[in-house]
């Protein structure tokens, strides 16, 4: 089961890996969205990390989209608001 979790992408037990370049970070409402670097060819797709402490625990949740775009300064943008949207929908249920 745990190969499936790690093929899928687990939700909150999905760990960033080490090497991920963070494009930028962003807090909103006591989480840290960070926007990373995930290379498509030539272009930039959109990928971000949601976390939060929980009960002195940090909780990462992990996400992908199929958007791609050729600015950095985009597909940043694009992730804080990705994120904003993940968080405004699931809040702390996205780590249950």
């Amino acid at each position: 089961m745990s190969f499936l979790k790690k093929l899928f992408g687990g939700g909150s037990d999905a760990k960033a890996p080490a090497g991920d370049k963070v494009l930028g970070e962003e807090s909103y409402k006591d989480f840290l969205i960070k926007a990373i670097e995930m290379r498509a060819g030539s272009e930039y797709q959109l990928a971000g990390i949601i976390e939060k402490d929980i009960a002195g625990e940090r909780k990462t949740y992990r996400y992908i989209r199929a958007d791609r775009m050729s600015s950095v300064d985009d597909v940043v943008a694009l992730a804080f608001s990705k994120g904003r949207q993940i968080i405004d929908e699931q809040g702390n249920s996205l780590f249950s």
